[in-house]
């Protein structure tokens, strides 16, 4: 199956995606789509023979629960609409807790590496499997950026990945810009994990930016690609010649003309690092029989999970043997995050408290864990704010109380209410 060159559709740049030439397929966020219809700008670049992969980002197969049947069905069907060749995921948990450890459920709101142990293998396999049999085309899974390691790992990425592979059948998203994040924070060699991966399933490839500030790598997919990560690009395709190779972009979007030269210069890359006579080409590979997961795995995983997530956005004590300086990176780099999708998802949040917005989310995300994803965040955090006296600006106050109100309500208000409050407020803010 080869897909060509392709770029991350987002709606911020669907138009310059749409005007971009040589474009051969693009990568949608998945739950960004609905499950019956798409927005226009994918019905177009479908019309013209574009292709749309969907890539999730919320199945957390690396965690220890099972997959979810809601979340694989809306991807399932996600994958009918589309009419699309393969699906992707990361090889990451992004929840923990729950009935396998009798405590709350908490949300990461980002992805975060397995350990790499058997017993988290174990689990994986067995996840992955299960998603495979509910999707009706194959699955691609990807390496993820990590600012942690764990400690007492079993195995290198690279032979995890090829037990996976070996174990499942599932395909390859290899993103070298996490292999080079992984080198910067982990000490990791890029070479090492490629000599060790199996390069002949490799779906296809992700190139992303990022930006590194003391001694850590931040991949931001904000940023140019670097010269370091276009150099792991050169030394995968030295080895195999993948179907298919993504830019990815994600926030402080660029005009059309740069993500034109960005394409550019991967496909510079990709010629002058070809051999002569590849190596191999990436083929499909044949699923396999997975084996029940040991007694105790999924506890032990269970456990471990949640000891790391509650550390790291509940404020529980750290546990043994983890960097403690990385620990609080990853803390500090996940209430950003929070912070930042939050204000994407309601506008108005920002928008009501000006300058003071941050600070006061950061605040609020110290002592209260994402447990029912953004949208229900930013209602609580609203719910907080108030609760505490704030805004101290009586029509900033006002707007946050109906703003909350509106969408706690059991129903919403009327039009001639949201009429008359907005006079009130306008006729206060003189």
């Amino acid at each position: 199956m080869k897909l060509g060159i392709g770029i991350g559709w987002r709606p911020e740049i669907a138009a310059e995606v749409e005007a971009l030439g040589g474009i051969d397929w693009v990568e949608a966020v998945a739950e960004n789509l609905c499950t019956d219809h798409l927005p226009a700008s994918l019905v177009r670049l479908r019309e013209r023979g574009v292709r749309v992969v969907p890539h999730g980002v919320s199945l957390g197969l690396g965690g220890a629960d099972r997959p979810d049947p809601g979340r694989l069905a809306d991807l399932a069907a996600r994958a009918e609409l589309l009419g699309t060749p393969l699906v992707t995921e990361h090889i990451a948990f992004v929840r923990a807790g729950g009935p396998l450890t009798a405590s709350p459920r908490l949300e990461a709101g980002h992805l975060l590496p397995v350990p790499r142990t058997w017993d988290a293998l174990e689990v994986l396999c067995e996840n992955v499997a299960i998603a495979q049999d509910s999707l009706p085309v194959p699955l691609g899974l990807e390496n993820i950026a990590a600012l942690i390691s764990w400690p007492d790992e079993e195995l290198t990425e690279g032979q995890f990945l090829a037990e996976l592979v070996e174990r499942t059948g599932v395909r390859l998203l290899i993103d070298v810009a996490n292999l080079h994040t992984n080198h910067v924070n982990r000490g990791e060699d890029p070479a090492k994990a490629l000599d060790e991966l199996p390069v002949e399933a490799i779906a296809y490839v992700h190139v992303a930016g990022g930006i590194e500030r003391d001694g850590v790598w931040h991949d931001t997919h904000a940023h140019p690609v670097s010269a370091p990560v276009l150099d792991v690009l050169a030394e995968l395709r030295s080895r195999v010649d993948p179907p298919g190779v993504l830019l990815e972009r994600d926030d402080a979007f660029p005009p059309g003309e740069e993500l034109a030269a960005e394409l550019d210069t991967i496909r510079a890359t990709l010629r002058a690092a070809a051999p002569a006579a590849d190596v191999c080409e990436a083929e499909p590979r044949t699923k396999t029989t997975t084996a029940p997961v040991p007694p105790g795995a999924r506890d032990r995983t269970a456990v471990a999970q949640t000891a790391l997530l509650s550390a790291l956005v509940a404020g529980t004590p750290a546990p043994e043997r983890f960097d403690q300086r990385r620990l609080r990176v990853q803390s500090r780099a996940l209430a950003a995050k929070r912070a930042g999708v939050v204000a994407k998802v309601a506008p108005e949040l920002p928008e009501i408290l000006g300058d003071g917005y941050r600070a006061a989310f950061l605040a609020y995300a110290k002592s209260r864990p994402m447990s029912g994803g953004y949208r229900r965040d930013a209602l609580s955090f609203a719910e907080q704010v108030l609760i505490s006296g704030g805004p101290a600006d009586p029509v900033a106050h006002r707007r946050l109380t109906h703003w909350w109100q509106d969408r706690t309500a059991a129903r919403p208000p009327r039009r001639t209410t949201r009429i008359v409050r907005a006079a009130r407020a306008a006729l206060v803010g003189k």
